[in-house]
């Protein structure tokens, strides 16, 4: 059973930035991907970036050249750095985990783990 615990969250102007860091605890199984999702009032939820075990990245074209998914092996903690953020980033953001590779899949990936999310808005 993973847990993850999301921080970080805020309400920034538009072009600033934030950082979210997931903690990650109940964490045995050294192959797991985690990725960012966000649920965006009136819309479906989204993958936004992810990372597996090798280090490979995946992001969605939206947030691409803008956010970073990086992960701390050391202190088991994902982060997501989002700069040049828009109005249209404001949501809840989800990070989440599973045994499965993300990479190529994160808009039709249900991972297995979620954590309870965090807020980010953004003011235009």
């Amino acid at each position: 059973q993973v847990q993850l615990a999301e921080s970080g969250g805020g309400s920034v102007q538009a072009g600033g930035s934030l950082r979210l860091s997931c903690r990650i605890s109940e964490y045995t199984y050294p192959r797991y991907s985690f990725a960012w999702f966000r649920q965006i009032p009136g819309k479906e939820r989204e993958g936004v970036a992810a990372i597996d075990s090798d280090g490979t990245t995946t992001y969605a074209d939206s947030v691409k050249s803008r956010f970073t998914i990086s992960k701390d092996n050391g202190k088991d903690i994902v982060y997501l750095e989002m700069n040049g953020l828009k109005s249209e980033d404001t949501g809840i953001y989800f990070c989440a985990a599973d045994a499965r590779r993300m990479e190529g899949s994160l808009e039709v990936m249900n991972p297995r783990y979620w954590g309870q999310g965090t807020q980010v808005t953004v003011s235009s």
